[in-house]
C-alpha cells in the first residue's frame, strides 16, 4: 500500500469512528512510516501478528488512540507493558503534548521502541526494559505519573496492583480492556482499592473498518484517591498465583 492509499483508508476508519481523533496529514504520514518500520523488523522479530494495512490500522493504532481525550493536556503517562509500541508510539503521535514512557520486560523490544521514536522524530517518547513492579519500588518512578496505561498485559486484578503505584494521587489507571472487561472490573474491586484507587468510570468503544462488523472493547479508570502502601507491588509470582 503506497502513502496516498495508506492515507485514504486511514481517514475511511477513523471516520467511520467518530470516538477516535481526526488525524492530520502529518500524523498519518507518521502512522504510515512507522507501519513500514514495524513490518520490516516484524520480519526478524515477532513484533505483531498483525501485518495487513488494514488491520493495523484498526487493530493497533485507532485501538491505541482510543484513549487519547481521557489523557489530560502535558501529562506524565507510563505504559506498563507496551510491548512493540502500543499504545506508546501512536499516542505519542496524536498527543504530542504528552510525556511517554514505556515499560517493558523484553529489552529487544525496548530497544526498537526507542529506535522507532527516534526515527519518527517523537521527542515525547522514553522506554525502559524492567519489571514493572521492582521499577513501581524506586523513588524516581513511584507515583509520579498523571496517567499509567496498560493495553492486553493481564488480567486487571493482577494490572491493578502493578499500575496504581506509580500513578500520583489524583491521576488515573487507565486499562484498556477487550468485552470480558466488565468481569474483570468486578474481580478486581478489592485490588484497585487496596492499592489506592478508585474505579469510576467503565467506557464501551466499539472499533470497525467496515461499518458493519464492530469489535468491543472497555476501558477501565480508575482514580487514584489514597497513596499505595509500601507493601504493594509484590512480587510477580505473589501478584500472579494471589491477586489482591
Amino acid at each position: 500500500m503506497n502513502f496516498e492509499a495508506f492515507k485514504q483508508k486511514t481517514l475511511d476508519i477513523f471516520a467511520k469512528n467518530p470516538s477516535l481523533p481526526t488525524p492530520t496529514s502529518e500524523q498519518i504520514l507518521k502512522l504510515f512510516e512507522l507501519t513500514e518500520i514495524m513490518l520490516e523488523v516484524n520480519k526478524s522479530m515477532n513484533l505483531t501478528a498483525i501485518t495487513e494495512e488494514s488491520a493495523v490500522i484498526l487493530k493497533h493504532y485507532a485501538d491505541s488512540v482510543s484513549i487519547s481525550a481521557m489523557i489530560p493536556e502535558g501529562a506524565r503517562v507510563i505504559d506498563v507493558g507496551c510491548g512493540a509500541g502500543f499504545p506508546t508510539l501512536p499516542l505519542a503521535i496524536f498527543r504530542p503534548d504528552v510525556s511517554i514512557l514505556g515499560l517493558d520486560g523484553t529489552a529487544k523490544r525496548i530497544e526498537y521502541v526507542k529506535a522507532t521514536a527516534k526515527k519518527l522524530g517523537l521527542s515525547n517518547v522514553d522506554a525502559i526494559a524492567a519489571r514493572a513492579e521492582e521499577l513501581a519500588n524506586k523513588s524516581e518512578y513511584r507515583e509520579k505519573f498523571d496517567i499509567a496505561t496498560a493495553r492486553a498485559v493481564a488480567a486487571l486484578p493482577i494490572l491493578s496492583e502493578i499500575c496504581l503505584p506509580f500513578v500520583k494521587l489524583g491521576g488515573r489507571f487507565v486499562a484498556m480492556k477487550a468485552s470480558q472487561g466488565a468481569a474483570e472490573a468486578q474481580a478486581a474491586q478489592n485490588s484497585i482499592k487496596l492499592c489506592g484507587g478508585e474505579l469510576i468510570n467503565e467506557v464501551e468503544i466499539r472499533l470497525t473498518s467496515d461499518g458493519e462488523n464492530y469489535e468491543k472493547r472497555l476501558i477501565l479508570v480508575a482514580q487514584k484517591v489514597s497513596p499505595t502502601p509500601s507493601k504493594y507491588p509484590r512480587h510477580y509470582s505473589q501478584i500472579s498465583k494471589k491477586p489482591l
